[in-house]
């Protein structure tokens, strides 16, 4: 694959999943330059089984914010309409792991939280570039400790 191919859904796969291991290993890794990365764990809508997905994040006072950005590929991301459909999720830090409730946000929260981790991890301001669709914003409450 050359740098300018977008990778394949598989490549993407198995992409996320040495990075989960590596996280899950060192408690170190960062997903984009200069970006941390948290774990987030969702209960698929349809076959109920666990999706573990790695995420650039920044924070909002105690929250985690992530959001679902694709790549600015065409279509939301698999773990976005599994989080939708089962709001309670698991978050790993390093040193912190507990669950939250995902709350996708809108308007003018949205937009403000997409500047600012688009100020901290520049790619996403490319990403909302490549695609038509306005790029869902999660906010992650803590609930209680995993």
């Amino acid at each position: 694959m050359t740098a300018n191919e977008t990778p394949s859904e598989s490549d993407i796969i198995e992409i996320n999943r040495s990075i989960v291991e590596e996280f899950r290993r060192t408690g170190n890794v960062e997903r984009f330059p200069g970006a941390p990365i948290v774990v987030l764990t969702v209960t698929g809508a349809r076959s109920g089984r666990e999706q573990v997905v790695p995420l650039g994040f920044t924070r909002d006072g105690d929250d985690v914010i992530v959001i679902a950005s694709k790549g600015g590929r065409p279509e939301n991301p698999a773990w976005y309409h599994n989080l939708k459909a089962n709001p309670q999720v698991k978050v790993e830090l390093p040193g912190d792991s507990f669950q939250a409730e995902a709350i996708v946000t809108e308007g003018d929260e949205r937009q403000r939280l997409y500047d600012a981790q688009a100020a901290q991890i520049p790619v996403f301001a490319e990403y909302q570039t490549r695609t038509t669709r306005q790029i869902p914003v999660i906010r992650l409450r803590r609930t209680a400790s995993a």
